[in-house]
């Protein structure tokens, strides 16, 4: 007597066709995020843009490594106190907070995975947050006062 029915099939199938989907959808949300060039001190990043709530929160929690010209740039829609952590990193970063002048005003740099509990937040508001590879602040000679420029275009807003 066979315990196998066809319903059991259904369900496996249907299982399965879930799991593909789910790694598609993150795939794609990795993949297909918006990019701009990011000038900022003396360096050029090709910087992925979040600008909605999962991928502000996500940051780059999870990324395995950081090409040296690798940046994300968490873009808010008005000016907040926007505190990030290390929570799910693996790779070390610089932190630089911008104005809506696009100004830095607070730089916080080699936060390593090993700070997961600690919340590292700006003391003026901030509508940007840029995260580096570790060690670019010193690097590119980022500091307090420099302007950024790249550009975030509507479609992604």
């Amino acid at each position: 007597m066979s315990i196998w029915r066809p319903h059991t099939t259904a369900i496996l199938v249907g299982g399965v066709v879930v799991v593909i989907v789910a790694a598609a959808i993150a795939f794609m949300a990795g993949n297909f995020q918006p990019k701009t060039d990011l000038k900022i001190g003396s360096g050029v990043f090709s910087a992925k843009v979040a600008q909605d709530i999962a991928s502000q929160e996500t940051g780059l929690a999870g990324v395995k490594e950081m090409k040296p010209n690798d940046a994300l740039i968490i873009a808010y829609d008005k000016d907040e106190t926007a505190g990030i952590w290390m929570k799910g990193m693996l790779v070390s970063i610089d932190a630089v907070w911008l104005n809506s002048d696009k100004e830095v005003i607070h730089i916080v740099k080699n936060m390593t995975p090993e700070m997961d509990e600690k919340v590292f937040k700006p003391t003026t508001k901030a509508r940007y947050v840029i995260e580096l590879p570790a060690g670019s602040v010193q690097l590119y000679n980022i500091k307090v006062g420099d302007s950024a420029t790249f550009v975030i275009s509507k479609e992604h807003r």
